[in-house]
């Protein structure tokens, strides 16, 4: 089973702490999809095994017309075996979601949407940039709800002017409106971004960890509360409503990703298209695939496979690890978690190895610890 990641590189504007790649122009937008459809059909080959998800992300995939959208998966099916059920998910913005474009996205293929709020107060949102204000944010999902049972959005926290109290009731929204899926992930400073120059030039206050660990803490005592599962690290769920597309990635399964920037993994190696609109369109014209390619070795996928399970509830196999890298790993990774199991950061459940709640905010760091350097 494997997965298809369509990136579209358009966005109305940016977003003051995004790194993604996207233009705010869509002057190329027709040749940008004749080019994704292209480089499908150039990278035919490369995914034999079931397409079981499809994920058009971003940028702003919303922004795309139904017609453009029903082209690419048309692409997509001519190509590729695809599941009988497959998930399909849109990344879209608020300000989209129109009842026009709701009601035309669920006519279409589309059947799961993934909505980009990041919160529900204006204040915040203008610091980020966000082209919706607060009353788009809760309408949206009242929109979306009568047309699609399976809804996600993404919420952000550790925002410099957010207090306990507001993030607090940013979660309590989002419950409150019945979403059977939430991501949740603090807000980083990354490099050459708008919001790293606000934060040297003294405009916007720096991100304290401390802040972000302590709505961390509330996220995950609001939602357990309720119910919801935290099956990975900033994914959290109505049971049995889990993101296939998102999971996949810590499965190891196979991804083929499409558009400039966009990614592809089958677990020796990894590429990635060239992050450049115009430089990508040429290339996929003259039908040449843009792109670098990385062969992973034995370290770096035992590295990732640490990094990736670590977040996840399941945890680390140790039988798995035995299984997939061998004896070496297997005895390295059991020398090098026993002091964050004597720190009570991990602990052992049968063969799995789980990050407790006290270490769940680390867990980016315990994961380092237990990496694999190169010989």
């Amino acid at each position: 089973m494997a997965g298809i990641y369509i990136h579209i590189p358009f966005c109305k504007q940016a977003c003051h702490y995004c790194d993604f790649h996207f233009s705010t122009s869509l002057k190329k937008r027709d040749a940008m999809v004749a080019a994704i459809c292209k480089e499908l059909l150039l990278r035919k080959q490369e995914l034999t095994q079931t397409i079981e998800t499809i994920y058009f992300g971003g940028g702003t995939p919303s922004l795309l017309a139904p017609q453009e959208i029903d082209l690419i998966l048309e692409t997509v099916y001519k190509n590729f075996t695809v599941s009988d059920t497959p998930e399909i998910t849109l990344e879209a913005n608020p300000d989209d979601l129109t009842d026009a474009t709701v009601t035309s996205l669920a006519s279409s293929q589309i059947n799961r949407l993934s909505i980009g709020i990041q919160s529900f107060f204006e204040e915040d949102l203008k610091l980020m940039n966000r082209a919706h204000n607060e009353t788009e944010a809760l309408q949206c999902i009242i929109k979306a709800k009568q047309s699609f049972k399976n809804i996600s959005i993404d919420l952000m926290y550790g925002i410099p002017q957010m207090s306990s109290k507001q993030w607090q009731e940013n979660i309590e929204m989002a419950l409150s409106l019945g979403v059977p899926h939430i991501s949740c992930y603090v807000l980083t400073v990354e490099p050459k971004t708008a919001l790293e120059r606000f934060i040297k030039k003294g405009i916007i206050q720096p991100i304290e960890d401390a802040i972000a660990q302590e709505h961390h803490s509330i996220l995950l005592e609001k939602t357990e509360a309720v119910g919801y599962h935290n099956y990975e690290f900033s994914n959290f769920c109505i049971p049995g409503w889990e993101s296939q597309s998102n999971s996949s990635y810590w499965k190891r399964k196979p991804y083929l990703g499409v558009g400039p920037s966009a990614h592809s993994y089958d677990i020796v190696s990894r590429n990635w298209n060239i992050s450049n609109n115009a430089l990508y369109i040429k290339s996929i014209e003259a039908g040449n695939l843009p792109l670098e390619r990385e062969i992973l070795t034995k370290e770096d996928q035992y590295n990732e496979y640490v990094m990736t399970r670590l977040r996840t509830a399941s945890g680390i196999s140790l039988l798995e690890i035995l299984e997939i890298f061998g004896t070496q790993f297997h005895d390295y990774i059991m020398k090098h978690m026993q002091q964050h199991l004597k720190m009570h950061l991990l602990f052992e459940d049968g063969d799995q190895v789980k990050v407790t709640k006290k270490g769940k905010f680390l867990t980016d760091g315990i994961s380092s610890d237990l990496f694999m350097l190169p010989q």
